[in-house]
């Protein structure tokens, strides 16, 4: 009788009858194939990257812009693969993460990668996640750092000067990465991460059982693989656990499972209610159907040997499995912090997903699929189901498996994009906690009156009008509806904006905002958040027309999103749709993409240039780290002058401003109060605080676009921040340490005078607004974008 309830009976170990299993006999004499051969304990590669690495989110912007600054340097080089950046949410708040010691293992585990051939680590130094840190992890670990090409570099200065150190090192690393050159290595340095996505009812069938075939082989050969994904083996345990090493193994697992259960309940969510619509849509409308698909990665011949935390060192062969959430992301880069230098992907409906510095081999799971999706995927488990004996494809995967990790590009890596997430901070740690959270009231959306000044001069800013709307720009934007769609609309973006499309009618450039979220959150609290941001962004007024792509397996799809467009009275015929997997892969979908806004932008009418008051304007204004006394002073006769010219002003109330006094006082120095939930659109014109959830810069910065604010303000009060993609940021400095040491990177460092400081902020304000000057944070490229999961979302 179908079960479609979200509860399983716990498996339970019976002593009495439990036998330790055998592991699959070892071949006499292993393979060999063509690899680097790295020093001390790092083993093997597959791959010879250089990667520059971000030691917490807070330097995203910089290591992305200096691997697009390095962009085809390595071509010249036949031992390098590349330059790439590994980025990441996580560590950019002040406070001490709940997951800082899985951060310094994942990252440390990033650093002495066999697959690395030089490292630079980026740091400011005063995040909640440092290269201090790091550096002290890997030295107490006893992890090989002294067999690592290595730099940690801390940005104390101008965000060129550093791109310039940081491109000067690269560059001294390039011949001593070059000479270590492929050689014979016997297959035992192969180390597989088994991940599945966007899973159907033939992954059991086919896919899962074709990499478990394969992996079997690598084990054989006396390699080793990684089984991932606790969540999602569920109602499985009893296969999982058929053959095991010895009890205590199998205890091990069956406490990670217990625990994940027990940390979706601290959200208020259930583990076992894991599968997403686009699961159920094919097939797998429960947990455990679409755990004993999943657990058909691992072949029946193969023992468990061993199970890891997120991100522990694999250190013998053999087959493990290790605690990750179902994310694939997040489940993948746990997997090649322990070590893995190849990815097996099992998916139904065609995922894209790559990882920048470790090669994936894609199996898809039916013809039908492969067949729309040739050109991403490499290997059609299909076959199996059309006749193909699962021994020939076995035999075909495995040469393709050597073949790949000795040099040749895997379909993913040809396409040349790849994303990084780490298992994200997880809040609670109590169901006392998630009580509190849960009768916490909703902000109620009004403005809240404060002290106002009447400007002495009427000012007006240059606005666009097409079809009586008004606006401070025209931008198309590209929206991933969820992470695995994200580098394809990145790299929409780029090339309708090379191309000047709709340049003619008004339109500045295209926007593609690369986030992680959409597929492996849940959480009813964190999945609305998620959504009103989204809409808050598809109708921003700075968005001119805006197109919804979807990967095509996520949980936030697109149909997901009309319906919710639909729930706020919008039309859906408003927006385009496409996605990468249903319209045919990458290189469809970008077409589809660039035939939808040349169509839309083709009806438009001329734009018109109109003279607006400072009333049409919505503003955003935060501050990070310490401000000064005549800087607050200085915003908050800026605010009460902003209000009183009939403009919106919105707060997040993490500010840091909150603390002065002097800024309180426009609030009759009362305690702030959010009025304004996160990425909430006001109604109504007027003074707002937004309720924020965490302290992480770029999700506050991300919520308070999602409010549909015009620009925004942000005071550093440490270092120099990272702007927004889509919403330009202006960025000034109270006090003289940071107007001197980032005068390149900051737009304006306030003097004594509160009377000049005001004058010259509202200038900019306008400058900004009429298109005739562009923050430096935007300029140079410093930007980042990352929705919040709230304080009760978490990894399924």
């Amino acid at each position: 009788m179908p079960n479609f309830e979200d509860r399983i009976t716990p498996y339970l170990i019976n002593d009495t009858t439990f036998k330790s299993g055998q592991q699959v006999a070892l071949y006499n004499n292993p393979g060999i194939f063509q690899g680097y051969l790295r020093p001390g304990s790092r083993g093997v590669g597959l791959r010879n990257y250089i990667v520059i690495l971000s030691a917490s989110s807070r330097t995203t912007g910089y290591a992305k812009q200096l691997e697009a600054r390095l962009k085809g340097v390595a071509d010249a080089y036949a031992n390098i693969n590349g330059i790439v950046a590994v980025t990441h949410t996580e560590g950019g708040g002040s406070q001490t993460p709940n997951n800082r010691d899985l951060l310094l293992r994942t990252l440390s585990g990033f650093v002495v990668h066999p697959n690395v051939g030089a490292i630079l680590i980026v740091d400011y130094g005063t995040e909640a996640i440092t290269n201090t840190m790091i550096q002290d992890y890997l030295t107490q670990e006893g992890m090989p750092l002294a067999h690592v090409p290595h730099r940690f570099l801390t940005l104390n200065g101008s965000f060129e000067t550093h791109l310039q150190q940081g491109e000067q090192q690269i560059r001294d690393w390039l011949e001593t990465v070059n000479a270590t050159p492929r050689t014979a290595q016997p297959l035992f340095h192969l180390k597989i991460a088994l991940q599945c996505g966007g899973s159907d009812a033939f992954s059991g069938i086919s896919g899962n059982p074709l990499a478990a075939w394969v992996a079997r082989e690598v084990i054989r050969h006396g390699g080793t693989a990684n089984l991932a994904e606790t969540d999602e083996l569920i109602g499985a345990e009893s296969y999982v656990l058929q053959n095991v090493r010895n009890r205590d193994v199998a205890r091990r697992f069956l406490e990670k499972v217990e625990a994940y259960k027990t940390l979706a309940a601290w959200h208020g969510t259930s583990a076992e209610g894991n599968p997403s619509g686009g699961n159920k849509f094919r097939g797998l409308y429960n947990i455990v159907l679409k755990s004993i698909g999943a657990a058909q990665k691992r072949n029946p011949d193969v023992r468990l040997d061993e199970v890891l935390d997120y991100a522990a060192p694999m250190h013998k062969p053999g087959y493990y499995f290790m605690d990750s959430p179902g994310n694939d992301l997040e489940s993948i880069a746990g997997q090649v912090a322990s070590g893995c230098n190849m990815i097996f992907f099992i998916t139904g409906n065609g995922s894209i997903t790559n990882f920048p510095f470790v090669p994936t081999i894609k199996i898809v799971t039916t013809t039908e699929r492969y067949n729309l999706l040739e050109s991403d995927m490499d290997v059609n488990a299909g076959a199996y189901l059309d006749g193909t004996s699962m021994d020939d494809l076995g035999k075909d995967m495995f040469e393709l498996t050597c073949q790949v990790a000795s040099g040749k590009c895997s379909k993913g890596e040809e396409a040349g994009h790849a994303q990084v997430s780490i298992w994200r901070n997880w809040q609670q740690t109590s169901t006392e906690n998630l009580i509190a959270l849960k009768s916490r009231p909703e902000p109620q959306g009004q403005p809240i009156p404060i002290q106002t000044q009447t400007l002495k001069e009427n000012r007006f800013f240059e606005g666009l009008r097409t079809n009586n709307r008004l606006s401070a720009d025209h931008i198309g934007l590209i929206l991933p509806t969820s992470l695995c769609s994200g580098q394809i609309a990145k790299m929409a973006a780029e090339r309708l904006s090379l191309k000047g499309l709709g340049s003619e009618r008004g339109l500045s450039r295209f926007v593609g905002l690369v986030h992680t979220e959409g597929c492996g959150m849940s959480g009813e609290a964190a999945e609305h958040l998620y959504t009103r941001t989204m809409v808050g962004y598809l109708t921003h007024p700075l968005v001119h027309c805006a197109l919804l792509l979807e990967h095509g397996c996520e949980k936030t799809h697109n149909d997901y999103l009309r319906h919710a467009i639909e729930d706020r009275g919008l039309s859906p015929s408003d927006f385009g749709w496409a996605s990468v997997q249903l319209d045919g892969g990458i290189d469809s979908v970008l077409q589809k993409i660039e035939t939808y806004f040349t169509n839309r932008l083709s009806t438009d009418p001329p734009v018109e240039h109109v003279s607006a008051p400072l009333s049409a304007l919505r503003i955003g204004l935060s501050s990070s780290g310490p401000v000064s006394e005549t800087g607050a002073q200085s915003l908050a006769e800026l605010s009460r002058q902003l209000i009183g010219a009939g403009a919106t002003l919105i707060v997040p109330d993490n500010a840091t401003l909150f603390v002065k006094p002097s800024y309180r006082e426009i609030l009759n120095n009362r305690a702030p109060e959010a009025c304004l939930s996160h990425g909430e659109q006001p109604k109504n014109s007027g003074y707002y605080i937004m309720e924020t959830q965490t302290d992480h810069w770029v999700e506050t910065l991300t919520g308070l676009g999602g409010t549909g604010v015009d620009l925004i303000l942000a005071c550093a009060g440490e270092h120099s921040l990272q702007g927004h993609p889509l919403v330009p940021m202006l960025q000034m400095a109270t006090t003289s340490s940071v107007a001197s040491r980032f005068a390149d990177d900051i737009d304006l460092a306030l003097t004594d005078s509160v009377e000049e400081n005001v004058q010259n902020l509202l200038d900019l304000i306008i400058a900004v607004a009429s298109r005739q000057y562009i923050p430096r944070a935007s300029k140079m490229g410093n930007t980042d974008f990352q929705f919040t999961r709230g304080l009760l979302g978490v990894s399924m």
